[in-house]
């Protein structure tokens, strides 16, 4: 008798463990998940992947609460050479890095160890570099409504290293300017002059 729709039975994972998918895995791509250098592979890939993905877990409000200042300067603050690790959505390969990070308070500072940790809020996420790059900017606008704020990420791809192009050098440079960096010329060359006394390749 031929099988309908109607009496297909929905595919559920619920009962399958996070383990039990990348066994599966391991068997779907030829490998034998019992053998020695492969028996515990499941359970340090589970524990890997929550780490590489927490940020799924993070709250920009819980990271930035308890480091906000009401501080009188108005001129550039920047963290720069922000070493960053991302997931590519398209093929969960990593892509790696330096951000730049600049703001213009507005009566507000953050606290500099908060920068940092807001960029992992993002980048520990399957990402694509230009949303990572436009979040960063978008979430210090709301914490502090600075006067502007500019990111620049340079990253490496192992998606294009690896696999496809196969292109070992290629740097990709994504950037977002906000506010007073987009609206005037002076504050945003003042910006990238002082990313490039750093060696950067922007």
């Amino acid at each position: 008798m031929a099988i309908t729709s109607a009496t297909v039975e929905p595919v559920t994972l619920d009962s399958i463990s996070t383990q039990d998918l990348y066994r599966e895995l391991l068997i779907r791509i030829g490998e034998d998940p019992n053998r020695d250098g492969l028996l515990h592979t499941p359970e340090r890939v589970e524990k890997s992947m929550a780490f590489l993905t927490k940020g799924y877990t993070m709250d920009v409000t819980d990271v930035l609460h308890d480091a906000l200042f009401d501080v009188d300067y108005d001129e550039m603050v920047i963290v720069k050479d922000i070493e960053f690790y991302s997931m590519c959505e398209h093929h969960v390969l990593p892509f790696f890095g330096k951000a730049h990070v600049a703001y213009v308070p507005n009566g507000k500072v953050i606290g500099l160890s908060k920068i940092p940790r807001l960029v992992d809020v993002y980048a520990r996420r399957l990402q694509v570099q230009e949303r990572l790059t436009r979040q960063i900017g978008d979430a210090i606008t709301d914490a502090i409504q600075p006067q502007g704020v500019a990111v620049i990420l340079e990253a490496e791809h192992l998606c294009m290293m690896m696999r496809g192009v196969e292109k070992q050098h290629s740097t990709t440079v994504t950037s977002a300017m906000l506010g007073v960096f987009k609206t005037q010329l002076q504050t945003r060359n003042e910006f990238l002059s002082l990313v490039r006394r750093g060696g950067s390749s922007i």
